[in-house]
């Protein structure tokens, strides 16, 4: 049963990818856009996109929240492969992942890693110009990922819901909510994922992402590697309380279960979502942008 407009999805990765397609009730995958080549798709992903899933580009590199405007070339790649995949939308993070470079006195380091965006107003007038300038960019809407962090910056001024509520009136950008990284934020930093939820704007929401991680010494790890635990799905039920989300995704980047385990995951959200009965949104809004305020649409 599809659940939304997307339905129930899983990240689609090379080593998995036989066992991707034989799974029952997925409707759509998610791939890393920087792994796929617009001309020389994989066998698997032009498969299943025969048989009618959606598959939905998830970059990694952006970085549209540091400091630089983005990359023209890496905008053109992600709008090449959205063409190419047919796809109704991508999905970025926010965050940094580079710094430095010629218009500083550091050479370009690149992180290998998503960093957090400090929420603070000049940080988020910086994110809202470089998002303005991939959504001109870009032939289909973009939704942008939280994500799950480590430490705080010092100083900050928004909490992550009202962050991201300001992101998505000024710009209009659409929502990619990991429910894992709200968990994650609450173990390591004290932030409670309801509060967050509360105070975004669920209508903005493109999907769901779903994953596991692991507790060590009192911090949490996103790892992509570890089975969904209970907090992560209780934090699933908190949103779909609130909203039914157009799709929910299944991510899982390492140390590949058996098939029946991956299954029984998709099932675990699948009882979530069916459990739920929120106000659906409105099909004709999904996942098209959000309209931006006139009111607050400067820096």
């Amino acid at each position: 049963m599809r659940h939304g407009i997307l339905g129930t999805g899983i990240g689609w990765r090379p080593e998995i990818a036989e066992t991707v397609e034989r799974l029952p009730g997925v409707d759509w995958v998610e791939v890393v856009a920087e792994n796929i080549c617009p001309g020389h798709l994989p066998a698997s992903v032009e498969r299943l996109r025969a048989r009618g899933v959606t598959v939905v580009p998830h970059g990694v590199s952006l970085g549209l929240g540091g400091a630089d405007r983005p990359d023209e070339q890496r905008l053109k790649d992600l709008a090449e492969r959205a063409k190419a995949l047919g796809s109704p939308l991508v999905t970025e993070h926010i965050a940094f992942v580079r710094a430095g470079g010629p218009l500083t006195a550091s050479p370009r380091l690149e992180a290998g890693h998503l960093l957090p965006v400090p929420r603070t107003r000049d940080a988020l007038a910086v994110l809202c110009e470089n998002v303005r300038i991939a959504q001109d960019q870009l032939p289909v809407p973009l939704a942008l990922e939280n994500i799950a962090a480590l430490i705080a910056w010092p100083g900050e001024e928004m909490t992550e819901g009202r962050f991201l509520a300001e992101l998505v009136e000024r710009t209009g950008v659409r929502l990619l909510i990991d429910v894992a990284n709200l968990h994650t934020n609450f173990v390591n930093r004290g932030e409670d994922p309801a509060k967050a939820l509360a105070e975004l704007p669920v209508e903005a929401i493109a999907y769901v992402h779903v994953a596991g991680g692991v507790e060590r010494d009192g911090v949490w790890h996103d790892t992509h590697a570890h089975p969904v635990p209970e907090p992560v799905l209780d934090v699933l039920r908190e949103l779909t309380s609130r909203v039914a989300p157009p799709g929910v995704l299944l991510e899982r980047d390492d140390d590949f279960p058996p098939e029946a385990e991956l299954a029984s995951e998709l099932d675990a959200i699948r009882t979530v979502l069916e459990s739920s009965r929120p106000p659906r949104p409105d099909p004709a809004d999904v996942p098209g942008p959000v309209s931006a305020s006139a009111s607050v649409s400067g820096s």
